[in-house]
């Protein structure tokens, strides 16, 4: 394992005290602040200080056209993405449009068979869709880069509305209308929404527009704020940055789901899952429930995975957990096997990697190699691409890579420098897909860490762990621990890490992998527990660890959770 370098947050000293004078919790305000919150107001997470839905791009234009559709009873089908923001937007655009009275189904492409997104291919399976030939299709978390697809469509009669939330390319396609907060001349503020975000703010528009034409009453119709559990769970399972505005979003639905007032297909991924959803977290929607639902894209259909998040049925929810559940056991059996057998490859070849982690191997999974080249990634802390066969000539990879390398720009330069070695691909700074020819990938390798080299001038990295110094000792307790675990936390606002020295006065295994220890700072003692970490520590100790609760025969104690110590 590559070793971090630790750092503390610097805080913006004048926002803390703008945020202590408002009230907020001496400690919050101060890891908020660290965090860019600089006003009160960014802090009020209730739906009055939601960013209104007319400042993106087309929205009004798509509330028009789906109106329209919906009140002359045309046949509407969506087309998702085969992940977890793809299909809680799925399920929010069904939810809302049959609540609208719509005539509506969907349609989510195979990723083996019809790969990403409104291909020319997904829309001859929309013209034989059970439901009949739509009218329209809907495209969610998909869609921008879809220009031969959406041409498809306008060939076969169908008018296409997209909604998108990734970057577009050199060429928009030819839609009906445009809804993505990342299109050009968007002045949307957040430009973080996820694909369910931008479906939300749709129905929000599209329930204005039925309100204007008289179909409901000036606040009447369907209650939208409803739909925030799946709005939520799609936000934090896409890693979008938790930018104000999705916080807020985030809030609310983690507020439903305490409350116990959410889907019946989201009540029994939480039972499944073993949580509970009184205590609900951003942690929980990003490591347990979503997780279930990817594994149906990754290696079966996701059609189960909307099917279990549409359902009013608790029986028929509960089954259909189940069988995500164990979906995603056979995923994370696959995913440990060929984890297992990159490291083996990887040190059988002798050689350390070089500025990056290439593997493939013939026996491989398509659906999970961007979480192994995600867990290879984490181990060896360099850009790394995991390559599976996609058929007869072709390996189709995945990447995910750090924060000092823009994963997409790498690729762009590999097919500058090489053209025609890569067949295609796509993806942004962290994350990318891409297709090669199976003989070129010994040339490819090479070619990868070059471009690495070529564009950061750098052949290793080292991680930053950013910390957020030293907790005061006051704050030290179980009351603060449930405090901090009830706040949204996730990507672009990271939960806070406190940097301490200890005195080490106990320390056992448990579970033969996980580091039980009693630490002692000043006069206090605490539990803490150091996941997947099997060495003993000397007496003294610094360490990065998360506070939080924990519930023992119903008493709540305050627990250190370490992530790093030297």
């Amino acid at each position: 394992m590559v070793s971090p370098r630790l750092t503390v947050r610097s805080t913006n000293h004048d926002a803390r005290l703008s945020l202590e004078a408002a009230g907020i919790h001496p400690l919050l305000a101060r890891l908020w602040a660290a965090r860019g919150v600089t006003h009160p107001d960014q802090t009020r997470m209730a739906w009055p200080a939601l960013i209104p839905p007319g400042g993106l791009t087309h929205v009004d234009h798509a509330a028009h056209i789906l109106a329209d559709a919906i009140l002359a009873g045309k046949r509407l089908l969506i087309v998702a993405d085969y992940d977890c923001d793809g299909a809680t937007a799925c399920a929010v655009g069904l939810r809302a449009l049959r609540a609208f009275g719509a005539n509506v189904d969907f349609l989510v492409p195979n990723r083996f068979e019809t790969g990403y997104g409104l291909s020319p291919a997904v829309v001859d399976l929309a013209c034989a869709h059970r439901n009949g030939k739509p009218d329209l299709i809907i495209t969610v978390d998909n869609g921008i880069a879809s220009v031969d697809g959406v041409a498809a469509a306008n060939d076969a009669g169908i008018g296409v509305v997209v909604t998108d939330h990734h970057l577009p390319g050199d060429t928009l396609p030819d839609a009906l209308a445009l809804v993505n907060p990342n299109q050009p001349g968007c002045g949307f503020p957040s430009k973080n929404l996820a694909g369910v975000g931008v479906i939300f703010y749709v129905m929000l528009a599209v329930r204005a527009e039925l309100r204007r034409r008289g179909v409901y009453p000036a606040d009447g119709g369907p209650r939208l704020d409803a739909l925030s559990d799946l709005v939520a769970l799609g936000t934090v399972a896409d890693v979008v940055k938790l930018d104000n505005n999705n916080r807020l979003l985030v809030t609310q639905g983690l507020q439903r789901m305490r409350a116990g007032r959410m889907q019946p297909g989201l009540r029994a991924l939480f039972a499944v899952a073993s949580r509970e959803p009184r205590n609900a977290s951003g942690f929980d929607l990003g490591f347990a429930i979503g997780p279930r639902i990817n594994a149906a894209g990754r290696l079966a259909d996701m059609s189960l995975g909307i099917a279990c998040l549409t359902t009013d049925d608790e029986a028929e929810a509960l089954d259909m957990a189940r069988q995500l559940d164990q979906i995603n056991r056979e995923r994370r059996g696959i995913e440990a096997e060929m984890r297992e057998q990159a490291l083996a490859a990887m040190e059988n070849a002798g050689a350390s990697p070089g500025a990056t982690v290439c593997v493939f191997d013939p026996g491989w999974h398509q659906g999970v190699v961007g979480l192994v080249a995600s867990r290879l990634k984490e181990k060896f802390w360099r850009p790394t691409l995991a390559f599976a066969p996609a058929d007869d000539d072709e390996i189709r990879g995945s990447g995910r890579s750090i924060p000092d390398v823009h994963l997409r720009d790498v690729l762009d330069l590999v097919s500058k420098r090489h053209p025609g070695l890569i067949r295609k691909f796509g993806g942004h700074a962290m994350a990318a897909g891409l297709t090669l020819g199976r003989q070129d990938f010994p040339a490819f390798a090479p070619a990868f860490d070059a471009a690495v080299q070529e564009l950061t001038g750098r052949n290793h990295f080292e991680p930053l762990l950013e910390t957020d110094g030293s907790l005061e000792s006051g704050y030290a307790n179980a009351e603060v621990a449930t405090l901090l675990q009830q706040q949204v936390w996730g990507a672009g606002f990271a939960a806070p890490l406190f940097l301490d020295e200890f005195i080490v006065r106990n320390q056992r295994l448990v579970g033969e992998k996980h580091l039980k220890l009693s630490l002692e700072r000043g006069h206090q003692r605490f539990d803490a527990i150091w996941f997947g970490h099997d060495q003993s520590l000397p007496e003294y100790v610094q360490v990065a660890y998360r506070l939080e609760p924990n519930v023992w025969n119903g008493v709540v104690s305050a627990q250190l959770v370490v992530e790093h110590a030297e």
